[in-house]
């Protein structure tokens, strides 16, 4: 049983930044961040190997936003610049406890989740 939890989430303008983390109860598999704006399907946004040496980002988010872990202390991070409109969702944590090596794009490749933390960017 892996656990998540995201915190980091919140209003900020547009132009800014925020850096959100994932606090795991683990760290010897793949993470990754997803976005669900209202009405909208939960997309893929970045991911990284158990490791952190393999980053991978959605194409509409690589300019700006960067995931890094520390598994020291079991957690997952994502840094998001230039904070846009369209960049207001919730954003989750997930763990796909069967790859330690690929990041999957696809949500139903990831067993456990957080609850998400709101992120909404004010014009």
């Amino acid at each position: 049983q892996v656990q998540l939890a995201e915190s980091g989430g919140g209003l900020a303008q547009s132009g800014g930044s925020l850096r959100l983390s994932c606090a795991a109860s683990g760290d010897d598999y793949v993470m990754a961040w997803f976005r669900q704006a209202p009405g909208q399907e939960r997309e893929f946004v970045a991911g990284t190997t158990w490791n952190g040496a393999s980053p991978r980002y959605a194409d509409s988010v690589k300019d700006r936003f960067t995931v890094a872990r520390d598994n020291a202390k079991n957690i997952l991070y994502l840094q998001i610049l230039n904070l846009r409109h369209e960049d207001t969702a919730v954003y989750f944590c997930a763990a796909d406890v069967h790859s330690r090596n690929y990041v999957p794009l696809s949500r139903d490749e990831y067993e456990y989740w957080g609850q998400g933390t709101q992120v909404t960017v004010s014009s």
